[in-house]
């Protein structure tokens, strides 16, 4: 995106996760203070950019799952980001192109980008609501227009948990969006943990910049927000090794990045 296109509302001299995560993905809707950060971010701690891969990787087999196994036709994806490879839309229709697909997210950058989120097969659709994951209730009463509340949605809440400083804080969005929706829903998310002493100081030196800080979190907790649903197998675990696909490579990325999917009783 040339500088003289640049929106007014988007802040180009301060680092933005979702730019950096698209510059770690090998794509091109960054700037140069996001290109400076991901690197510095990368001298420190270089597991980050397979973290950002393994997260992308973990969302497409979610979705297979989702839209495959378990019959889900309708997805609610909170905190979207920036379009990249198999956004979530693309993987379910995939799968069953009559799948629905409601995105949600408050950053203006994204906003620019959400017309790349609207395509869709012929017999599904996608939609996108302009909302804060803050305010459950609000989502749930914009999505009840877009989607089917008597039918199981999926709720998605990919890497963006660490946005919100208070653990009770995050409790209380996904039990509030969770609870809006019917029997025989699921949750998918992923979070990284707090586990490595490089990445907590990556982390840490990429809050200081001014940037939205990033809360890396305790593997108990994370696996504490799927306290009250039933665990698809094999549970909560990092983002490889969950269902991995058959793979020509002898190794395999080991992360600390944590992840599940989750049904609604």
């Amino acid at each position: 995106m040339a500088d003289d296109s640049v929106p007014p509302q988007i802040d180009t001299t301060v680092p933005h996760s979702a730019r950096i995560w698209n510059y770690w993905l090998g794509g091109k809707d960054n700037y140069p203070v996001d290109r400076d950060a991901g690197d510095a971010y990368v001298q420190i701690y270089p597991a980050i950019v397979d973290i950002a891969k393994v997260g992308r990787h973990f969302l497409a087999r979610a979705v297979h799952h989702l839209a495959g196994e378990a019959g889900i036709r309708q997805f609610l994806d909170v905190g979207t980001g920036l379009p990249t490879v198999d956004n979530t839309h693309e993987v379910a229709q995939r799968v069953a192109p009559d799948s629905h697909i409601v995105y949600v997210d408050n950053d203006p950058l994204v906003l620019v980008h959400a017309h790349a989120l609207l395509t869709s097969s012929a017999e599904g659709a996608t939609s996108y609501i302009e909302a804060d994951m803050r305010d459950p209730e609000a989502i749930l009463r914009v999505a009840r227009d877009k989607l089917d509340f008597d039918r199981p949605i999926a709720l998605m809440l990919m890497g963006v948990l660490g946005h919100i400083d208070s653990y009770d804080e995050v409790l209380r969005i996904i039990r509030g969006l969770m609870a809006g929706l019917p029997e025989g829903s699921h949750l998918a998310l992923y979070d990284d943990t707090d586990t490595d002493d490089a990445h907590n100081k990556a982390q840490q030196e990429y809050d200081d910049t001014g940037a939205v800080p990033y809360r890396l979190r305790p593997p108990e907790q994370i696996i504490g927000y799927f306290d009250g649903f039933d665990l698809v197998e094999p549970g909560v675990v990092a983002c490889e090794s969950w269902r991995p696909e058959p793979t020509p490579f002898d190794d395999v990325t080991k992360t600390s990045t944590l992840c599940g999917v989750a049904r609604k009783r």
